[in-house]
């Protein structure tokens, strides 16, 4: 038989380490250390297993506790006012208390098991007599009941028990509430034409069931599908009422508007009646059928085509109304862009006529106010136009050598003369007025001041800068005429001679007789100088009017005949 080894102690091993160190010739300080490492290590080794024992006295204490946890929620549940001694009170070891707490927690849950049975028997008696009410019973038995363990005192198991006689005198009235909802159905049904049996097989197939094989559900899901169908053909009702009187006051107001015979509004009679009844009122059968609704829809889609057709006459007259107000006061708007884009709302659908036309109004009375702020400056403009036309007609008159002479017309165009001569020397003042509205205007609406999609002011400064290079080629012409009036008469003076005229008295035609369709009584146009707007197409007011690229005529000069009247008016 094999011997035990001999048991080694940690000095005998460490004097035989000693000895070995030596034979080596290990340093003292190498000894040292080494020494201290297996001091470490041996630390180490006493610290994890008391760390083990610890956990172990840890895990013992907290399985006592919820022992002693679960004994006091089992008599909390139970209702029992006894509670279980403290631990510390038991006296002995962990592991001696833990075998004194098993024994007591065990027969606890022996009790609860018990208590939990019987509320199981009570209740599940209970979900029988419910699923009997709500005749479910014949699909078997039903689920068993959930049992709240946190509650199983004597009290609460009475209240079950009390529970189980009031169903059946809840039965009875769930019955009479049945009753009378499904009357109230039936006369929903004969006023919107409904099948009554489809509504109520909505809700439950056993309220149209013959023979009655099975009871009348009346579970609480049922009643409320009763009382959901009764609210929603009560709300169905509303709605089909609100709607056929909106239909019936949109069908007095169309025929009003489109002047319908009374022969067709009486086959209507019996919605336009509806207008004033309330939801409430009991109303005829029928009279809310949805045929009868898609019928009145069609005939107020009808009408309302009719109208659209009249409101679209009428919103395209307000364009016109809005494009004179422009055009009379020579503002721009593109027509055919406006036209275009009422024509595609109105025939879309989507735009409301009436704010339509509303905003049409607004766009009347807005252009109208703007006319009526440019209305000074456009009569300053007038007077400046015509100002400008008779300076033009002048330079031509005093251009022509036969002015004098007698004539058709001569004097009266002597008189013009003399009045455009007047009207020309108020020229500078009016511009300057004009020019200082214009910019005044300008300052206070923030935009330029167009006139037939041109700048005002820009043409103001054209016609001033073209007058100034006329007024000044006027002066270098007649310095040119005196010299040569100076030199013909030195001439003259020298050879005994007179001067001949330019050109003979033949080739030239007294003012007031023309051949040429561009002349009126004897001024040539071929050469007149219009003003600046008028170059454009513009400041005319429609009285001037733009020959290609030649000067035009003034709209405000005529040939009169011998007996006209004084042109006073200029």
């Amino acid at each position: 038989m094999a011997t035990a080894p001999p048991r080694v102690s940690c000095g005998s091993l460490l004097q035989e380490l000693q000895v070995l160190w030596g034979q080596i010739g290990q340093n003292e300080a190498e000894r040292d250390r080494m020494i201290l490492q297996l001091e470490e290590d041996c630390l180490n080794v006493y610290r994890k297993k008391v760390e083990q024992t610890r956990k172990q006295k840890e895990d013992l204490i907290e399985e006592l506790s919820f022992g002693e946890l679960d004994i006091e929620k089992i008599l909390s549940a139970l209702g029992e006012r006894e509670s279980f001694s403290r631990v510390e009170k038991l006296g002995g070891t962990l592991l001696e208390q833990l075998a004194k707490v098993e024994p007591v927690l065990e027969d606890l849950r022996r009790r609860r098991d018990e208590r939990v049975e019987e509320f199981m028997v009570v209740q599940a008696q209970i979900v029988r007599l419910h699923a009997e009410i709500s005749g479910t019973i014949e699909n078997g038995d039903p689920v068993p009941p959930l049992v709240d363990e946190t509650n199983l005192s004597l009290r609460r198991l009475a209240e079950f028990k009390s529970q189980l006689k009031e169903l059946q005198t809840e039965k009875n009235l769930r019955l009479q509430k049945i009753d009378v909802q499904i009357n109230c159905i039936h006369e929903i049904c004969n006023m919107m034409s409904l099948d009554l049996k489809k509504e109520l097989y909505d809700v439950h197939p056993s309220f149209v069931e013959l023979g009655r094989t099975t009871s009348m559900s009346i579970s609480d899901s049922t009643l409320e599908r009763l009382a959901g169908k009764v609210h929603s053909l009560n709300q169905e009702k509303k709605q089909r009422l609100r709607k056929l009187q909106d239909l019936g006051s949109t069908l007095i107001e169309l025929w009003n508007l489109m002047d319908t015979p009374t022969a067709e509004q009486k086959c209507f009679d019996h919605v336009t009646s509806l207008i004033s009844v309330s939801p409430n009122t009991k109303m005829p059968q029928g009279c809310l059928a949805r045929e009868l609704i898609e019928k009145v829809e069609v005939e107020v889609k009808r009408l309302n085509c009719l109208k659209a057709s009249k409101m679209k006459e009428l919103v395209l007259k307000k364009m016109i109304e809005l494009e004179e107000i422009y055009k009379s006061v020579h503002m721009d708007i593109d027509s055919d862009y406006e036209r275009r884009i009422l024509n595609d709302l109105i025939d879309s659908g989507k735009a409301d006529l009436s704010d339509l036309l509303t905003g049409m109004d607004g766009r009347i009375t807005k252009a109208r106010e703007h006319a009526l702020s440019r209305k000074e400056i456009l009569e300053k403009v007038e007077k400046w136009t015509l100002a400008s036309e008779e300076e033009s007609w002048l330079d031509e008159y005093e251009r022509d050598q036969n002015r004098y002479n007698a004539g058709r017309g001569a004097h009266k165009n002597l008189k013009r003369a003399e009045k455009a001569r007047m009207l020309v020397s108020k020229i500078p003042s009016l511009l300057e007025n004009l020019t200082a509205k214009i910019k005044a205007w300008e300052k206070e609406n923030g935009v330029p001041f167009m006139y037939d999609k041109i700048r005002l002011l820009d043409s103001l400064e054209e016609y001033t800068s073209r007058r100034q290079q006329k007024d000044e080629e006027k002066r270098r012409s007649r310095e040119l005429k005196k010299l040569q009036e100076q030199y013909a008469a030195e001439q003259g003076a020298t050879f005994g001679t007179k001067p001949s005229p330019a050109r003979p008295p033949s080739a030239r035609k007294p003012l007031g007789q023309s051949s040429n369709a561009n002349i009126i009584s004897g001024t040539p146009t071929s050469r007149r100088v219009c003003t600046p707007m008028a170059r454009k197409g513009g400041l005319s007011s429609g009285k001037v009017k733009e020959a290609g690229k030649t000067a035009f005529i003034p709209a405000n000069y005529v040939a009169l005949p011998k007996d006209c009247s004084d042109n006073s008016n200029l």
